[in-house]
């Protein structure tokens, strides 16, 4: 009985044994199902980049600027019995009527809400009618009320009121990369609207023959076409930047380059017109061009890259009353850098007879100051 009991005993603490063996096993780290192991922590770049893509900017959204342009402007057809109109390196087309007349076609921004309009000289130049549609598709018979071919610009007259017109900009704040919109009518498709930047200030690219035209573009790479010519250059804001009037291209298509009136000028030559019936500009008496670098070495300003040189003064203009001299580098008007000869253009052509301008010009190596009466 006794062994038997010792056998029990025996077998009892042999399965017990078993048992803590197995569940040491079993609970072992190498024998359990493996963990999937921690992810690791983020890099510092990593985190960098992405709190910068949660920090990027949304896109642009143009649309509130292109609803306020569209009914701002107009589709021109100008008519002539002349067959030897001149279109001045137009942006429009220009083809032969079935009836004979001469046609041509362009753009135009409403200026005011009682019907004046703003378009290029050469979108008009020498038609005997003119006619004018607006988005809402009336058409409007068009008197010319005034033109200034030196800035190629011209206003139209239409019977009308409460008329959409958009607000000006100021062309002296926009700066390269401000993003625009060009509207018009392109080859003859309606309220069409391009977008761009502005590449560039103060362009000249001899379009206007004359030796006194104004020539201070903005140059910006919205596509313009034939017929985008006198529509307009909005900024995101929806106001009037410049008016669309050359494109710079070797085969009358655009190809990333095109130029607009600023809108300064603009508001300067429309609101003569439409007070006056034409532009009352204001001479500064001189011949002038860009500072080179011989002139850099004739005058001995070896310290200078930018400015306008007087060439010549003619006598009884406002240059020859205020004293200033053949020579002359003229490097400020009134505290506004002037780098080259577009820029001077655009300037005095703005101002007002009868207004004052103050001009800084160097003079045998000395800058002074110079108060001109601007007279006709």
């Amino acid at each position: 009985m006794k062994q038997l009991f010792y056998l029990f005993l025996a077998a009892m603490i042999g399965g017990i044994a078993a048992a803590v063996t197995v569940l040491s096993i079993v609970g072992s780290p190498s024998s359990a199902t493996p963990l999937p192991p921690p992810a690791p922590a983020a890099s510092p770049t990593l985190v960098a980049q992405r709190n910068m893509v949660e920090e990027l900017p949304t896109p642009l959204d143009l649309r509130p600027a292109a609803r306020l342009a569209i009914p701002a402007v107009v589709h021109i057809k100008a008519l002539t019995k002349d067959g030897q109109r001149e279109v001045v390196k137009a942006l429009f087309s220009d083809r032969e009527t079935s009836q004979g007349l001469r046609e041509g076609e362009g753009s135009g921004v409403i200026y005011t809400s009682n019907g004046y309009i703003v378009t290029n000289h050469h979108v008009i130049a020498g038609a005997d009618d003119i006619t004018v549609t607006t988005t809402d598709r009336k058409v409007y018979p068009a008197s010319l009320v005034g033109e200034d071919p030196k800035s190629d610009l011209a206003v139209l007259r239409i019977e009308g009121n409460d008329l959409p017109y958009l607000k000006l900009a100021d062309s002296d704040d926009v700066e390269p990369g401000t993003w625009v919109l060009a509207v018009g009518n392109p080859f003859g498709l309606t309220s069409t609207v391009t977008a761009g930047i502005i590449s560039a200030r103060g362009r000249s690219i001899n379009l206007l023959a004359d030796l006194d035209a104004i020539e201070s573009f903005l140059q910006t790479d919205a596509a313009v076409n034939p017929g985008n010519s006198g529509g307009a250059l909005v900024d995101a804001d929806g106001q009037l930047v410049g008016i669309n009037t050359a494109i710079a291209s070797k085969t009358g298509k655009f190809q990333g380059y095109s130029f607009a009136i600023p809108s300064n000028l603009v508001q300067r030559v429309a609101d003569d017109i439409i007070a006056y019936g034409n532009y009352r500009r204001a001479f500064l008496g001189v011949e002038i061009s860009t500072f080179t670098n011989s002139d850099q070495q004739r005058l001995g300003l070896k310290n200078r890259t930018e400015g306008v040189v007087i060439d010549a003064i003619f006598a009884g203009g406002s240059a020859a009353a205020a004293g200033l001299k053949v020579d002359d580098l003229i490097i400020r008007i009134d505290n506004r850098t002037i780098r080259d000869l577009p820029k001077l253009t655009e300037f005095i052509g703005r101002a007002r007879v009868g207004e004052t301008l103050k001009l800084t010009v160097v003079r045998n190596g000395l800058e002074l100051e110079v108060v001109v009466p601007l007279i006709k």
